[in-house]
């Protein structure tokens, strides 16, 4: 089964505020977190449990992101969200920034 997971970092409840899904071979599971050290103890539960792909909210950027990786020993596919620059104005209207 091909497991990949999103990680949510934000004002979250962890244990309530999740999902998951399955299709045919494909287990799709959303995680939150308070903190990125939160956030490593959720990608290295996930890497143990064999999720091949995690995907990261922007919040963590490419130097939380390359971290991540190294915490799984490059043996997680580990990828951040990002948006045109162009866009910023909008993001931070819309996040308070």
């Amino acid at each position: 089964m091909k497991k990949y997971a999103f990680v949510l970092m934000g004002n979250y409840d962890p244990a309530r505020d999740k999902a998951e899904f399955t299709h045919g071979k494909s287990l799709t599971r959303i995680c939150t977190v308070r903190s990125f050290a939160q956030a490593e103890q959720t990608v290295e539960a996930l890497w143990k449990e064999g999720f091949g792909a995690v995907e990261v909210c922007g919040a963590f950027g490419p130097d939380r992101a390359r971290r991540l990786a190294e915490l799984t020993q490059h043996q997680v596919a580990i990828g951040y969200v990002t948006h045109d620059p162009a866009l910023d104005g909008l993001f931070s209207a819309f996040f308070g920034d």
